[in-house]
């Protein structure tokens, strides 16, 4: 999904999708002329967002999954704050811009990374990300009841139909689910489910703002990290030694994943638009999984890569729209 800065328009549900997936707002624009080659930049961001998974791992080996979400929302906020000094941009203004933003905070950022730390705790890097491609899909069936101009096409509703079929795949619902840990399965799809509402509230409440991209989403991770910072202390206790491998972890899922990656993101979008930048979502699992088996040494059965692939086909015909006709 798009800020519109420039009026009180915002991109329909195919745009939602784009950051959906990853939780990060884009805004729509007019950036520097980038050095590198957009597809230099699209292959950089996949990678960067297919090893968040990985990294968010690595991270609840030595840290409680709040603090894993803390680290990453400071590092990922430090980042954007040195963007915005570089760039002169201030925070934005208003009670209400602000209030809006903090629940936008809450549903994009604060709560959807919780819940995938705690979900790693018990199911694979490789399942997380998986069912992190499941945000396309639950943007589609959240549209049909909250966006009355998201009107649905056959297509689409059989790209709903196959996505979550794919999703059974994935659980392997036909053996009854036998060694799949619910409720860390649950926790991430219910992560997944979180970023398109989030979007959904944020097309509805904080379109057409005025400001720019980094002052909206710079707003958004500071109100995410207050947020961890006051609930953090309540769940963990401080640690009692410093694990370097998972803060290494946890500072590059900041720093790049949630720092970095928004800026990439937003160069993407601004240039090749939100329908090319947006196909960034189906390469993520494929990297995830690619990473957990390769990395972590993950198992792997046949129902994982075929589910997948049928989520992630679904998901891309969630996507289409019908072509309209000019005369």
């Amino acid at each position: 999904m798009c800020y519109d800065v420039g009026s009180s328009k915002v991109d329909g549900m195919s745009t939602v999708t784009t950051t959906a997936a990853t939780g990060e707002p884009t805004l729509a624009g007019d950036p520097p002329r980038p050095r590198l080659d957009w597809r230099l930049r699209f292959g950089v961001l996949s990678l960067i967002w297919g090893f968040s998974f990985l990294l968010i791992k690595v991270g609840t080996q030595g840290y409680a999954p709040f603090q894993v979400t803390l680290g990453r929302l400071v590092f990922g906020t430090a980042v954007l704050a040195a963007a915005m000094a570089w760039k002169r941009e201030r925070l934005p203004r208003g009670a209400r811009t602000w209030g809006r933003l903090a629940v936008a905070a809450f549903l994009l950022n604060a709560l959807p990374f919780s819940l995938f730390a705690y979900s790693e705790l018990t199911i694979p890097s490789t399942l997380a990300g998986i069912c992190n491609a499941t945000s396309p899909l639950w943007g589609m069936a959240l549209s049909l009841v909250a966006l009355s101009e998201d009107r649905p096409t056959r297509i689409r509703f059989a790209g709903l139909g196959l996505g979550f079929l794919g999703v059974l795949t994935v659980l392997g619902a036909w053996q009854g689910f036998h060694g799949l840990d619910v409720t860390g399965t649950a926790m991430a799809l219910l992560a997944s489910l979180s970023y398109p509402i989030g979007w959904i509230y944020v097309r509805r409440t904080l379109a057409g703002t005025g400001n720019s991209h980094l002052s909206m989403t710079g707003a958004q991770l500071l109100l995410a990290t207050a947020q961890l910072a006051v609930v953090t202390p309540l769940f963990t206790s401080f640690p009692g030694h410093v694990s370097w491998l998972p803060l290494l972890a946890i500072a590059a899922l900041g720093a790049l994943g949630t720092g970095l990656a928004v800026l990439i993101q937003y160069g993407l979008v601004a240039e090749v638009g939100p329908t090319t930048a947006q196909m960034v979502t189906y390469f993520i699992p494929v990297i995830a999984t690619a990473a957990g088996v390769a990395v972590l040494g993950e198992s792997l059965h046949w129902s994982t890569p075929v589910g997948a692939v049928v989520v992630l086909a679904g998901a891309a015909l969630t996507q289409m729209r019908p072509r309209t006709v000019t005369t």
